[in-house]
């Protein structure tokens, strides 16, 4: 990326160390993402003995935890299952509503954990759900502001974009313990509830450890960016 500001940045014809760091990160978000679809098309044809689909997992994991204003429903898309907490909704995939797999019984018990964590109090997904209005400002806003103030020279933009895009930041930071103790929850209830069996909870928590990791690409892409652009800018202010 050029932004012409001089010599002595490492940037503009010179070569940018940062920036292929940055490609590398994004090139393993693609493989993780694309990892998750692999492992979860490898387990979602495995059925589950106790031939629970993934909807009737949720609902039995509710009741199980005298939870009876949460509803689940059936949402399109391939792997588009989230909580709700709004609308107090376990919203469940196309692959995972109705499939009775391995895969879809896991995915469908980690968004009962995250149920879950609201109803206890998780003090991380506290922070996350306060932090989501400004965490979409900053991933939509955050580089603009930034671009538009180096373009106009105007430092103190620069500065503004940066903690701007610093909030989508912590977002992505703030999301990896929620999803990791969703995923634990999971698989602690799945084993105590019978609803799946040993060897099950094995290939379940393949599919689980797999979505995890797309968190942690994007997490450690987005801290790789950030790290990037305040570079840059100290670098313009030195010059």
């Amino acid at each position: 990326m050029y932004y012409g500001y001089g010599r002595g940045y490492g940037y503009g014809m010179g070569f940018d160390p940062l920036y292929i760091l940055v490609i590398i990160m994004a090139i393993l978000c693609m493989v993780a993402s694309a990892r998750v679809s692999s492992v979860y098309k490898k387990y979602a044809r495995i059925r589950s003995m106790s031939g629970l689909t993934g909807a009737q997992t949720a609902m039995e994991i509710l009741r199980r935890n005298g939870i009876t204003d949460v509803t689940v429903a059936h949402v399109s898309g391939n792997l588009t299952d989230h909580y709700d907490p709004k609308r107090r909704m376990v919203c469940l995939s196309d692959a995972t509503y109705g499939s009775c797999s391995v895969a879809a019984v896991g995915v469908a018990a980690h968004e009962c954990g995250h149920v879950l964590q609201h109803y206890t109090g998780y003090i991380p997904i506290r922070i996350r759900s306060a932090i989501v209005p400004a965490a979409n400002i900053g991933s939509k806003a955050g580089i603009p502001i930034i671009l538009l103030g180096f373009f106009l020279s105007f430092s103190p933009l620069v500065t503004i974009g940066i903690w701007v895009f610093s909030l989508a930041v912590i977002f992505q930071l703030v999301t990896l313990p929620v999803e990791f103790n969703a995923s634990h929850r999971a698989l602690v209830m799945l084993e105590q509830y019978g609803i799946l069996g040993h060897e099950e909870i094995t290939h379940s928590r393949k599919v689980l450890s797999a979505a995890a990791m797309t968190y942690v690409a994007s997490a450690a892409s987005a801290v790789v960016q950030l790290f990037r652009l305040v570079l840059i800018y100290g670098r313009r202010g030195n010059d």
